[in-house]
């Protein structure tokens, strides 16, 4: 896919019509495409935005994108955010545009996702052996020498299955072994040894090409900074090793990668230490819960808590209820549940509430549970709370805020919106 392509494939999504698909939105913009509801420039809190609504802050996501590029210069570290946070190609490209190397992802979909609005470098950080999708993936690269993917390996078993689905591709399909962050992780392969009897099966086929080492340490057992520096130091050996035994020969590089949202400053350090190798190594740092950040998990397990000269990043949803209920001087409900926010990690947080069109905090106002389109609220003596006030929500984990919105106001702190997320899930 061209450059003008992917421009044009974006530049689609503006010519989408508003309508019952997309939730919070103005219901009189039902039939304006996005563009002309974008042109329209409506305010969140006086357009005729419908609650609960989902958005976006334009000023600290562009904060966010900023800080991480910059960041990733100043540690000489390649960057690929994993896609799967927001699977928003509008936010792809941005992230591209503020200096990232490729896309990560994970599963067969994403890829096609990214495919279709033009993304040219896809890490895949999974082991992939679905023969339909790597029929697929060859078609691509065989269709485009622009395009380049990685995948993972982590098993002899899953480099046969590869091969055998790979068989008359005309591109190999580049790999990295996965090294397993401890016994009891998640995927990866578990010992050295295992992992040379993973390159060694690579290296018998014609269809996969060894090009790196990579793996997950947000998976150590009982994490912290001893036990994923001892980890990531494990991945850069085993990477030297590798080297050493010529399993690089004929490539123009080699990647190490790691890297998700909770210790990538480990990740830093030590990829600052990765010896000369016989080829340029290119540090790839995979990160994606930074581009929105967010109010609870992530605001406690940020690196730059611990290295705060580094900057700040800041959390950018908002979900905005509205108060239906208060049958209680204790107690009061929000129009918004687990069909609109995350839960998985955090409940929501209160934190602003609006009327007549003035802010407060949510003093004396806390979320004790949510039901499918509700949320509970605890009231204090000193809650200021009525029927129809407006309850901004703080939320905890990207990944699954992203997920229930399949298009999301991006709105400057005045309120005014200027752009619309389309996010594929």
């Amino acid at each position: 896919m061209t450059a003008d392509t992917a421009a044009e494939s974006l530049a689609r999504l503006g010519a989408e019509r508003v309508d019952h698909r997309f939730k919070g939105l103005p219901p009189d913009a039902g039939g304006l495409t996005v563009a002309e509801l974008t042109g329209q420039r409506r305010n969140l809190f006086t357009g005729g935005f419908a609650t609960p609504v989902l958005a976006l802050s334009a000023e600290r996501l562009e904060h966010n994108l900023k800080l991480m590029e910059t960041y990733a210069a100043r540690h000489g570290l390649a960057f690929a955010p994993h896609g799967k946070t927001s699977m928003a190609p509008q936010l792809f490209q941005r992230q591209i545009e503020h200096g990232a190397w490729g896309i990560t992802l994970a599963v067969p979909h994403q890829v096609r996702v990214a495919r279709a609005f033009g993304v040219r470098r896809v890490f895949l950080a999974n082991e992939l052996v679905d023969a339909a999708a790597l029929r697929w993936i060859a078609a691509e690269l065989d269709a485009d020498p622009d395009f380049e993917l990685v995948c993972y390996v982590d098993s002899v078993r899953g480099v046969e299955l590869m091969d055998a689905a790979l068989r008359g591709a005309t591109r190999p399909v580049d790999v990295v072994v996965e090294l397993a962050a401890g016994e009891g992780a998640r995927t990866g392969v578990r010992t050295e040894a295992e992992c040379a009897a993973v390159a060694d099966a690579v290296a018998a086929t014609r269809t996969l090409r060894l090009v790196g080492v990579a793996g997950y340490e947000g998976e150590v057992p009982k994490a912290d900074t001893e036990r994923v520096t001892a980890w990531l130091r494990r991945l850069v050996a085993l990477a030297v090793d590798f080297d050493r035994a010529g399993r690089f020969a004929g490539l123009d590089g080699i990647i190490v990668s790691a890297g998700g949202s909770a210790w990538f400053d480990a990740v830093a350090e030590v990829f600052a230490e990765i010896p000369e190798l016989s080829l340029p190594v290119l540090k790839l740092l995979r990160s994606g819960a930074y581009v929105s950040h967010d109010d609870g998990h992530y605001r406690k397990l940020t690196p730059f808590n611990r290295v705060p000269e580094e900057g700040a990043l800041e959390p950018a949803f908002r979900l905005w209820t509205q108060v239906v209920s208060r049958p209680s001087a204790e107690q009061a409900f929000v129009n918004a549940g687990k069909r609109d926010a995350a839960y998985d990690l955090d409940l929501p947080f209160a934190q602003v509430i609006r009327r007549d069109g003035a802010e407060r905090p949510a003093t004396g106002v806390s979320v004790t549970a949510l039901s499918d389109q509700h949320a509970w609220l605890a009231t204090t003596p000193e809650a200021d709370l009525e029927v129809g006030d407006w309850v901004g929500l703080g939320l905890s984990h990207p990944c699954t805020s992203f997920d229930k919105w399949q298009l999301i106001p991006v709105a400057e702190a005045d309120g005014t919106v200027v752009d619309y997320v389309r996010t594929f899930f």
